[in-house]
């Protein structure tokens, strides 16, 4: 489990954190070797994300063209060749992942990369990958739906990315970056779960995170984490007994237990759930927001509190799995809760379930195609520390 960054030298680790409610202004982040001291460039998400998959060891790249990801297989186009890499431009999203389960199976360190409609395209592969055991990495910069939607921004993909989107029984581990340099950093770390689980990883971006334009410092692993791939790759049987992955489990009582299985190692990646939390101390409220959504938000949290409002925020950087024990915790001290989503409320059910029995959340939702700034959330915000207020005071 990674460190948190605070001010306060004795803060313990974040699993400490999550297991005590040790709670703070922390931030879950990466153990970043030589961070201080790697060449800073001045580049998109998406180019930040490109860059991070070839640090991370990533050699094949299948994708197809579509708004907002496009400079990701842009970058790679031109930078993957030039570490014996492959690149490829597939004839669509569903040969794009069919090609990813293919390479992965043989033991090649792979992705693909789209956004929200070509994302819905790979969900039966992504099933077969889950049920088989699969590392893959899959890079969701969502845009605005249903439907063809529109090419920005857009959280809508929430429900798509944390239940399993395809068919069946399964989980993904998904990470949602809130900056360029989150971006970086979550590509890196999302390819080393993807191999510590044996499971599909989904890194959940949006249109903002990708296209904006923020300086990143481009740290390098000290290593690279292929977990137990010489145990399982198709690599030629020649000189051992001969290896099979499959997702189909016909013998009566094989399938049970193969689900039993999963699920037991869904349980075991409660551990990797992160979170910034910001300013929960003495607050009254507390906005729980992901993304650019959770960036935007915590602008306007820090305006509200110079006006003396004590708003808190949890941000949270692993979707699946949700960091539901922080929120239990501040829920636990009677604190109340708004939930901010770019979408028309999905998030906002994992913060009540986590909550419940404790409290509630409010939700605002602004829609797939608005933009928003600081300055729209500070209504929202302002109403809802009004409501806590009286809630407060007619159940002291």
């Amino acid at each position: 489990m990674s460190p948190i960054h605070t001010n306060k030298k004795s803060t313990p680790p974040l699993a400490t954190a999550l297991c005590q409610g040790t709670l703070g202004n922390q931030r879950a982040t990466l153990p970043r070797s030589g961070f201080a001291k790697a060449p800073k460039r001045f580049m998109k998400g998406n180019e930040a994300i490109a860059f991070a998959l070839i640090a991370g060891g990533v050699r094949c790249y299948f994708g197809y063209p579509i708004t907002p990801q496009n400079e990701i297989p842009e970058t790679l186009a031109v930078e993957l060749p030039k570490v014996g890499g492959t690149f490829v431009q597939a004839e669509s999203e569903l040969a794009a992942s069919n090609m990813l389960l293919g390479a992965v199976a043989s033991g090649i360190r792979a992705c693909v990369s789209s956004a929200s409609p070509g994302i819905s395209l790979m969900q039966e592969t992504i099933s077969y990958m889950a049920g088989s055991e699969l590392p893959g990495f899959i890079i969701n910069m969502n845009r605005g739906g249903p439907g063809l939607g529109d090419i920005f921004t857009g959280q809508g993909d929430y429900f798509q990315s944390t239940r399993g989107g395809g068919h069946g029984d399964y989980r993904t581990l998904t990470l949602a970056p809130s900056s360029c340099q989150e971006a970086y950093d979550l590509t890196l770390l999302g390819l080393d779960l993807a191999y510590t689980y044996r499971n599909p990883v989904i890194f959940h971006g949006d249109g903002i995170i990708g296209t904006m334009k923020e300086p990143v410092r481009l740290w390098q692993p000290k290593g690279i984490n292929n977990g137990t791939v010489e145990e399982w790759q198709l690599n030629g049987c020649a000189g051992r007994e001969k290896r099979l992955i499959k997702s189909v489990f016909l013998e009566p009582g094989t399938l049970p237990a193969h689900n039993r299985k999963l699920m037991a190692k869904y349980a075991s990646m409660q551990k990797e759930a992160r979170a910034e939390v910001f300013a929960v101390d003495d607050a009254k409220l507390v906005a729980v927001a992901f993304g650019s959504a959770g960036r935007i938000v915590k602008s306007a949290v820090r305006a509200l509190r110079e006006q003396g409002l004590r708003i808190g925020l949890v941000r949270p950087i692993t979707l699946y799995p949700f960091p539901e024990k922080i929120l239990a915790a501040l829920a636990a001290q009677g604190k109340h809760f708004i939930t901010i989503e770019n979408n028309t409320g999905q998030m906002v059910e994992d913060v009540r379930l986590a909550v419940r029995g404790l409290g509630d959340s409010d939700f605002f939702g602004y829609m797939p195609g608005e933009l928003p700034c600081t300055d729209d959330f500070l209504e929202p915000l302002a109403n809802a520390y009004a409501r806590s207020g009286r809630m407060r005071r007619r159940n002291p």
